[in-house]
């Protein structure tokens, strides 16, 4: 069952945040406390959106998606990007990532967004090829750029 999140969902979306840091190697650049969690997603300004997918039997959650608005100059609309899909190892296989997947797309088309964009390591073959399975392609054009800590600070001119 896929469901938009509640606020009780934040600690299991939070454990899995973590799960889905250490899958990727990065477990120490996930900070992110189930405080900031509650405010980007329920507080007085959201700044993301996020979906859980739950157990059948059990109701647990065992994935989510968090998502928040883009905006295309070229298209003139709005457009989804998808921040994290996460399935747990132990449920993946059972339709949840798809059926998060074809919820956002849901959104997109019901609310006339016109993209659905993510990003994916270069290493993480099984997602590149359950997105590719599912129609998505590689914008293998671009090449992603980020400031974080010490370069963000002297980028700004603050340092």
């Amino acid at each position: 069952m896929i469901r938009p999140a509640t606020p009780a969902d934040i600690p299991a979306i939070h454990t899995l945040i973590r799960e889905l840091a250490e899958y990727e190697r990065a477990l120490e650049e996930a900070k992110a406390t189930e405080e900031q969690l509650h405010e980007a997603l329920f507080g007085s300004h959201p700044a993301a959106y996020a979906h859980v997918a739950t157990d059948d039997a059990t109701g647990a959650v065992i994935g989510y998606a968090i998502w928040f608005l883009n905006f295309s100059t070229w298209r003139g609309v709005h457009g989804i990007h998808l921040e994290d899909l996460y399935v747990r190892p132990t449920a993946r296989g059972g339709g949840h990532g798809k059926a998060l997947l074809t919820e956002l797309a849901r959104i997109c088309v019901e609310r006339g967004y016109q993209r659905l964009e993510w990003s994916v390591l270069n290493w993480n073959t099984p997602a590149i090829d359950f997105y590719q399975a599912l129609g998505a392609r590689p914008q293998d054009e671009w090449t992603v750029y980020r400031l974080t800590d010490e370069a963000l600070t002297k980028a700004s001119g603050t340092s």
